[in-house]
């Protein structure tokens, strides 16, 4: 099963937040998922990003792929300088 890191969009119309979620990289932006592992919310002044890193380091090493945005994510929160 190939597993991705990518954004689950939430909130209201024109009032987004976003939710870090591991899914099979088949299943919708919206759909299932296997775990939360944080979330981020570019409304707030400065934007806000949570991430349960050690989580995300164990999806990073079993293989799962991030988004180009979830990676900049990671970049910002700084879990990638971590990982292998």
């Amino acid at each position: 099963m190939a597993t991705r890191i990518r954004l689950k969009r939430m909130g209201a119309k024109k009032a987004p937040f976003y939710r870090l979620v591991v899914a099979d990289s088949r299943s919708p932006r919206d759909g299932r998922f296997i775990e939360e592992i944080g979330f981020y919310d570019p409304t707030k002044d400065p934007a806000v990003i949570n991430v349960k890193e050690e989580r995300a380091l164990y999806w990073l090493n079993t293989g799962a792929q991030p988004s180009e945005t979830v990676k900049a994510l990671l970049n910002k929160a700084g879990v990638t300088n971590k990982s292998k």
